[in-house]
């Protein structure tokens, strides 16, 4: 579904029967951008590219174009991944493009193999996406059989080798590093950078690593052209965006949006809001490691840049609403717990600090912490921020932090209400129970 009066791209006939065949895939114009793209060079499609300003939609806000371009040039072996370990909670855009329309994701990672000049590429599926990737192996077989895929590619002198590779329900996996090991059948561990992806990545040669979303868009940008698709969203954040909306709303689901609308007009307008008699009380604007809002940020534009400014990020698009009935810490253990249990291991500050900060805000829940805990945890997090060697501390200290500096008072009351009635209630098993009521 799209924002009222934005382009539909990417949800084009989305739900249309049988789209991820290859006979109505074609039908409706599928498999028209890559013909087109192999009448082009390959620094004429990469041209395209740079011109449409497309950022990558896997987090990271990375422009494609110019990640192409740091691919250096020459006969080496070079490889294209898709990453489709989408296991950041609160997202499921990938997972609807995969299942639906497979075919626009192999035509985009076919384009942006020309465009790189490489011959290898894999898409890299989460484990537990087990019907995507049943869909995509079928879409492949349709595919090689008619010549969009294998050598010479329509009698381009093109040739690529697409693979579908399954993890093992790793969240680690989904950073590009520990993805990498994990292809390579290596534990998926992240490696130090530099050397980065582009110039030693798969078995140490040059990678181009993106995300479903952003290579399924490839499509779309060589049939429009780059400078007609830049002309969508604003200026530094062009294009359409699929949102994936959760938690507390009445219409939770996939979006189609254009860049820059205001996040009240998805919350509320698509979305439609809180149930009846609730308040949005925060909101993660990109899944569960942004750091979260308040409803006085709902007029904020859904944009790279403006989230940014903002000290939040838009990051893979998944928008997670949290209503007035939820008390902050249940949030904030939630994350903590599910980033304790995903880190790898590898790094002393995320491996302790996740299982502290976890510990931490049991004791405040247990009515063994104090006001000044607070101020502990919060240093804590900032001691993780930016000392490892991959993004998954910041991802759970960047959300706590946030939630210690926009909801103190109420933390500090549940502080002091556990600690009057500590012996009543508590935890029960992994549930965290309200210890009085108006806690929250």
């Amino acid at each position: 579904m799209a924002a009222t009066g934005a382009p539909l791209l990417l949800f084009t006939d989305i739900d249309e029967p049988g789209l991820r065949t290859l006979e109505v895939y074609e039908r409706r114009g599928g498999y028209e951008s890559l013909r087109r793209a192999l009448e082009m060079t390959p620094q004429e499609v990469l041209g395209q590219l740079e011109a449409s300003g497309l950022r990558g939609r896997g987090g990271a806000g990375f422009a494609m174009g110019k990640k192409v371009s740091f691919l250096p040039r020459g006969s080496m072996d070079k490889y294209l991944v898709c990453n489709a370990d989408e296991s950041e909670p609160g997202t499921f855009k990938d997972r609807e493009l995969m299942q639906k329309t497979p075919h626009t994701l192999i035509e985009g990672l076919v384009i942006a193999s020309y465009a790189a000049g490489v011959n290898c590429s894999f898409i890299y599926i989460r484990g537990e996406y087990r019907l995507q990737a049943d869909a995509l192996d079928a879409a492949l077989s349709e595919a090689r059989a008619a010549g969009f895929l294998g050598e010479n590619i329509l009698g381009s002198g093109h040739s690529l080798s697409l693979l579908v590779h399954r993890g093992a329900g790793a969240y680690i996996c989904g950073e590009e590093t520990g993805l990498l090991d994990s292809l390579e059948g290596k534990r998926g561990n992240p490696r130090l950078k530099p050397p980065f992806p582009a110039n030693q990545g798969l078995y140490q040669g040059p990678t181009l690593i993106n995300n479903v979303e952003t290579l399924s868009t490839v499509p779309s940008i060589i049939r429009m052209g780059g400078e007609e698709y830049a002309k969508l969203g604003v200026e530094t954040s062009t294009g359409t965006k699929l949102v994936s909306v959760s938690g507390h709303v009445t219409r939770p689901g996939n979006y189609e949006i254009e860049l820059g609308i205001p996040a009240r007009e998805i919350i509320y307008g698509l979305a439609g809001g809180p149930p009846e008699g609730r308040e949005v009380k925060c909101w993660f604007p990109g899944g569960s490691s942004s750091p979260v809002l308040t409803a006085a940020d709902l007029d904020i534009p859904y944009d790279f840049d403006s989230l940014a400014k903002a000290r939040t990020m838009l990051g893979s698009g998944a928008i997670i609403v949290v209503d007035d009935s939820t008390p902050i810490l249940n949030v904030a253990l939630k994350v903590a717990r599910f980033y304790r249990h995903e880190s790898c291991g590898k790094c002393t500050p995320c491996r302790e600090g996740t299982n502290w900060t976890v510990k931490m805000l049991e004791r405040i829940a247990s009515g063994e912490a104090t006001p000044m805990d607070l101020e502990i945890m919060a240093s804590v997090q900032e001691h993780i921020m930016g000392n490892c060697l991959c993004v998954l501390g910041d991802a759970m200290a960047m959300p706590i932090s946030s939630m210690i500096a926009k909801f103190r008072d109420e933390l500090e009351a549940h502080i002091e209400s556990a600690r009057a009635s500590r012996g009543l209630e508590g935890l029960a098993g992994s549930e965290l129970v309200p210890v009085a009521q108006g806690a929250a």
